[in-house]
């Protein structure tokens, strides 16, 4: 399992119509892609300098890979996250097994 985690900050106003549609079409558009479970949208409450996160579990590598060069994967980071995203921090975790 592959949890896949983008902080992110954009470049529209808070609580702007630019916002909504980013956030909602993003998550319609990269929930529906083959091989993405329990994705999420989520707002920074604490400390951390992104507002938004998206997250999403792949259950290995392969869908992991497969998302990453999907066609609307592609034409989603080329059309919308080049332009709108103003910042962002990426994250891609695999549950932790200890060592016994």
């Amino acid at each position: 399992m592959i949890r896949h985690t983008v902080c992110f900050t954009l470049v529209h106003e808070a609580g702007s119509a630019e916002e909504v549609a980013f956030l909602t079409e993003g998550a319609a558009d990269l929930a529906a892609i083959p091989g993405v479970h329990d994705f999420e949208v989520a707002r920074q409450v604490g400390k951390g300098p992104h507002l938004f996160q998206f997250a999403m579990s792949f259950d290995g590598r392969a869908e992991y890979d497969a998302y990453n060069v999907h066609p609307v994967h592609q034409e989603f980071v080329a059309t919308r996250w080049a332009t709108e995203v103003a910042d962002f921090t990426e994250f891609d975790f695999v549950p932790y097994e200890r060592i016994s």
